[in-house]
């Protein structure tokens, strides 16, 4: 399918603007939480980059999705947490500075798991006459320039600007959030003909990723052994995801509407799970000191 300036020039140069504004927020020392939170950071990036694509390849299967939708719903799986994650977080009170962590690890990360999890997913629900490949090293070098160099370039813009680098990060944000609804309003025209069968079937399937997702990020947390406060900030990594990210593979490297459906429905409810996560964490949560 042949797509418009929209999706070709406007998806990969809007991404790596909001990649860049999760730069401005980041400074050197933000990593260095790696080691003053190992247990939350390792439990964290285990259950975002693995065990959540996982939990898609399930939810596939056991709903017997169609192809196309079941490789998109893999691809959102596997996709990081958006920096939308971050303002949840502080506003449900977990731990941010966990969040800026996961979100910056799982975003590295995913320059190789990603395009490794989109093939396997091709290869297992896609038939042979419809099966394309998504080409690893192109791919690779994709994420690497909207994701790794915007990262960094806002990390040096926050180092050489700091006071630039604050009144940006909210116009990022907002900026973030419009191109996101722009796009699932594309998406929406380019798919208007078989729109709500494929929203009744992606829709189940995308709340049943967003639930697991915060299910294994909360319930798995607690069992190991990590602080409630940890346990919901894990727990709102793998609901809030970087829905423009899964847009941009799917819409830009396989060319193919169909399979950007789970990542435009799980655009949208995920603030509605997200609301939900915020509301539990202001009970349970005591405002920081």
């Amino acid at each position: 399918m042949e797509q418009g300036p929209l999706i070709q020039i406007g998806l990969p140069v809007s991404l790596f603007i909001i990649m860049l504004g999760m730069g401005l927020t980041l400074a050197p020392r933000d990593f260095r939480n790696v080691v003053i939170y190992p247990r939350a950071t390792i439990i964290g990036a285990i259950a975002q980059i693995l065990l959540l694509p996982v939990a898609a390849f399930a939810i596939a299967m056991l709903l017997g999705l169609p192809g196309p939708i079941a490789v998109g719903l893999v691809i959102i799986a596997a996709c990081p947490g958006g920096t939308t994650s971050n303002l949840f977080t502080f506003l449900a009170r977990g731990n941010v500075a966990l969040s800026i962590v996961l979100t910056v690890l799982a975003s590295l990360v995913t320059i190789l798991t990603l395009p490794l999890f989109t093939n396997l997913a091709m290869q297992l629900y896609m038939d042979t006459s419809e099966r394309i490949s998504l080409p690893v090293l192109r791919t690779i070098a994709t994420l690497v320039v909207i994701i790794l160099i915007p990262v960094s370039l806002g990390m040096g813009i926050r180092r050489i600007a700091p006071g630039f680098a604050k009144r940006s990060e909210s116009l990022v944000s907002l900026f973030g959030m419009l191109v996101l609804a722009a796009l699932i309003a594309a998406i929406v025209m380019q798919v208007r003909d078989e729109f709500w069968t494929l929203l009744q079937t992606a829709g189940a399937a995308a709340a049943a990723l967003n639930i697991a997702g915060i299910a294994l990020g909360f319930l798995g947390g607690r069992l190991t052994g990590l602080p409630s406060r940890d346990a919901l900030t894990v727990a709102i990594e793998l609901g809030i995801k970087n829905a423009t990210l899964g847009l941009l593979v799917t819409l830009t490297l396989l060319d193919s509407s169909e399979m950007s459906v789970p990542s435009a429905v799980y655009g949208v409810l995920m603030f509605l799970f997200g609301l939900g996560l915020i509301g539990v964490g202001r009970i349970t949560q005591r405002a920081p000191d």
